[in-house]
């Protein structure tokens, strides 16, 4: 098993634009604090090596304040962050994703831990 302590990432809202004027009009982009939280992943994953198979994920969201938060709209800037780190080959290796709320954290943290499956069971 694998546990990572990764930064708390920025609201989807803030992750992802979607220009309405100019040549990437209609595209949606990775804004600044998307490329900032994927390059603090790819520090806090470090050097590791593609994770093969069929993977478990688990994600403790240590959330940074009291306000009230949707659990569901983490998983994505996560699990596409440690996609890009290369900490596996693809996200659609995950057969079991689970997220609970751990308890508060001055700043937020993500604990994620990576089990493989045995398949073959």
């Amino acid at each position: 098993m694998l546990i990572l302590v990764l930064p708390y990432p920025p609201s989807v809202n803030a992750i992802w634009r979607t220009p309405s004027t100019g040549k990437l009009a209609g595209r949606t982009l990775l804004s600044q604090k998307g490329r900032d939280y994927r390059g603090a992943v790819i520090r806090a994953v470090g050097g590791f090596t593609a994770l093969p198979g069929r993977l478990k994920v688990v994600i403790e969201a240590r959330m940074p304040d009291r306000r009230k938060r949707d659990l569901d709209n983490l998983p994505k800037a996560i699990l596409d962050a440690l996609t890009h780190a290369g900490l596996w080959i693809d996200d659609g290796q995950i057969d079991d994703l689970r997220i609970w709320r751990g308890p508060l954290v001055k700043g937020g943290a993500i604990v994620i831990s990576i089990d493989s499956i045995d398949t073959c069971a």
